[in-house]
């Protein structure tokens, strides 16, 4: 099966403009709300290659880095403010109400939900899960960064209490797209995040599959996929992305991989905003 085979089972699809190639939720895009996952494709960073790094100033120019946000906005087709955060693997998100909350990067969180117009919230990953959520009656979003240690703090939780007590948002009314992140079958984690797995959830051993004494590979899709249900989210209003970018490393950075063969990775952002 082809990937746009595997796309419209899946609920995206890809966007392709002057050689850059964008996944979007075509569900998150009929509700109202513009939304995408960047890839690494027709950018201007040497990641080896020429690729769109959209976030890192410590590894790449700040020149680079901001063509290639203009190129990724410009496949969008959007002219939206780009609201970021700087990510510390937390549990924190951050309520975007005005433009300071759009200009101010500097923060430490994880997630942003917001209800402004023109604008997108946007978290960077590199084998992290991004989710981004769009209530289609409030017309709220957030865009959520969860790692392992995001995951075990359930920030996908707490994104959606924010937008219940910012917003009036009721879960039955929510779209969420858990976009390209590290796989299944190639994400392996030791003894530590076991522990803290385990401690955090009932019944966590469904998320592991044992490589090695003390060491398995973790889904961590399937983790907030269902802590996206136990909110109350519809299962039919939940599409995941059939990527894993460790093993798609032609098309999404990787981290893991990519921190080993050069000492450097690029990163992918993912972004849900309404005009």
């Amino acid at each position: 099966m082809d990937d746009a085979q595997t796309l419209a089972k899946s609920g995206f699809y890809w966007r392709e403009r002057q050689g850059v190639k964008v996944l979007v939720c075509r569900p998150l895009g009929e509700a109202g709300f513009v939304n995408g996952f960047s890839t690494r494709v027709g950018g201007v960073s040497d990641f080896p290659a020429k690729s769109l790094n959209l976030a890192g100033f410590d590894e790449d120019l700040a020149e680079n880095i901001y063509e290639n946000r203009r190129r990724f906005l410009n496949a969008l087709g959007v002219d939206l403010r780009l609201a970021t955060a700087w990510q510390v693997h937390g549990d924190g998100v951050k309520i975007v109400r005005d433009q300071f909350d759009v200009d101010d990067s500097e923060e430490r969180f994880d997630g942003l939900v917001s209800q402004m117009s023109g604008v997108l919230a946007g978290v960077k990953t590199a084998d992290c899960v991004p989710v981004l959520i769009g209530d289609r009656e409030k017309k709220a979003f957030a865009a959520i960064h969860a790692g392992w240690r995001g995951t075990v703090r359930s920030i996908v939780v707490w994104a959606i209490e924010k937008m219940q007590a910012e917003f009036g948002s009721e879960p039955k009314d929510l779209i969420a797209a858990i976009g390209p992140a590290a796989g299944y079958m190639n994400y392996e984690i030791g003894r530590d995040v076991i522990d803290e797995f385990g401690a955090a959830f009932e019944g966590a051993e469904k998320y592991f599959s044992p490589t090695s004494e003390d060491h398995a590979y973790i889904d961590l899709h399937l983790a907030n996929k269902d802590q996206l249900l136990s909110c109350g989210v519809p299962m039919e209003s939940i599409y995941t992305a059939p990527f894993c970018t460790m093993e798609r490393i032609d098309l999404f950075f990787s981290y893991r991989v990519e921190k080993k063969l050069y000492g450097k990775t690029g990163r992918l952002l993912s972004v849900i905003g309404r005009r």
